[in-house]
């Protein structure tokens, strides 16, 4: 072997070493780029497009999308993306500004389009609190938390599809694969939750930081009392807080929970003027950075147990439970796109 050889070596490993290292941030480029609103979101996205995608989430884990203020770091983000996810229904008020302001020109999700609508004037037939008016100046009369129905959320993961489908029309197989296999998971998931939910009288009530519950309760029939109306911006009123005491009095309120996004200090108050237990946290609007809620469906499952052991009774099942399923088993999922 000469020396010429020796000393040439070297120098080809290097450059095979090199290659290697670039080649992550290779890959990396070639995904498609999505932008989502949330964090809730982000999920359902990195899902569906499994390693053909890198996702941003706008408002991450732990954030609160009523009350974030886009940065122009955001408005960048924008410009460079593939895709872009949001709810819609004004959830995130901010967002279609910012669409505006990067001059983003891309494929856009709007993951509520198509989901069987529900308003605030509808939250009180499932038992909602009534003391405020709930149709919120911010965010209109639709209440725009849909994916705490997991046949709802069916919609998002269609729409999400379609629209990785048509910014990367290539990996179009992937898409519909990765699609159906979530949407089997999120369907395990919803039995569950219903099992669970089964053995909580049907009379029950519980109280949460505010309202985004409602899909949640018209799925499965819990019914969710608030102390504030849909933004985690709006402080109760005094009169608005006395008035909830006599809900709690008059209503079979078992127990309060804290929400992650909301100020936890107004349900410590009902619990020490009520006596009240305060049975656990939450998730509505956002995931959290580590542990069961930081998945979607971990976060489902996570609320379906905290109520579960606040509230069930073993061996019951709430009347009328037979009906209530036919319903949902009737729907029409073609409509949904699957």
């Amino acid at each position: 072997m000469s020396l010429a050889y020796l000393s040439y070596r070297p120098s080809r490993w290097l450059v095979g070493v090199s290659a290697l290292l670039a080649l992550p941030a290779a890959i990396a480029d070639e995904r498609v780029q999505v932008v989502t609103s949330f964090s809730i979101l982000a999920d359902m996205v990195e899902n569906v497009g499994g390693e053909h995608v890198e996702v941003t989430s706008l408002v991450a884990a732990d954030g609160d999308a009523h009350v974030y203020s886009p940065s122009p770091g955001d408005a960048r983000s924008l410009a460079n993306a593939d895709l872009v996810v949001f709810n819609g229904l004004l959830f995130e008020g901010w967002m279609e500004r910012l669409i505006s302001a990067s001059d983003y020109s891309g494929a856009l999700v709007t993951a509520t389009d198509g989901i069987e609508l529900l308003s605030f004037a509808a939250h009180d037939e499932h038992g909602h609190d009534d003391h405020e008016d709930h149709a919120d100046h911010d965010h209109g009369n639709e209440d725009p938390h849909a994916w705490q129905d997991m046949q709802q959320a069916e919609v998002y993961i269609a729409n999400i599809r379609d629209g990785l489908i048509t910014a990367d029309a290539d990996n179009a197989d992937a898409y519909r694969a990765n699609a159906e296999q979530y949407l089997q998971e999120m369907a395990t998931a919803d039995a569950e939750i219903r099992a669970l939910i089964d053995e909580i009288p049907a009379s029950t009530s519980v109280i949460t930081g505010h309202d985004s519950f409602g899909y949640f309760s018209s799925a499965y029939g819990v019914n969710f009392l608030s102390p504030v109306g849909l933004s985690t911006e709006a402080d109760p009123s005094g009169a608005s807080m006395a008035a909830l005491v006599d809900v709690i009095a008059q209503e079979n309120v078992q127990a309060l929970f804290h929400e992650n996004m909301t100020n936890q200090s107004i349900i410590t108050q009902l619990a020490e003027e009520t006596g009240l237990p305060i049975a656990g946290t939450l998730y509505a609007d956002a995931l959290t950075a580590e542990g069961e809620a930081s998945t979607y469906l971990g976060m489902m499952r996570h609320n379906a147990r905290v109520l579960h052991e606040a509230l069930a009774k073993p061996g019951h099942e709430k009347p009328g439970h037979d009906d209530h399923q036919r319903d949902h088993d009737d729907h029409d999922h073609s409509e949904h796109n699957h």
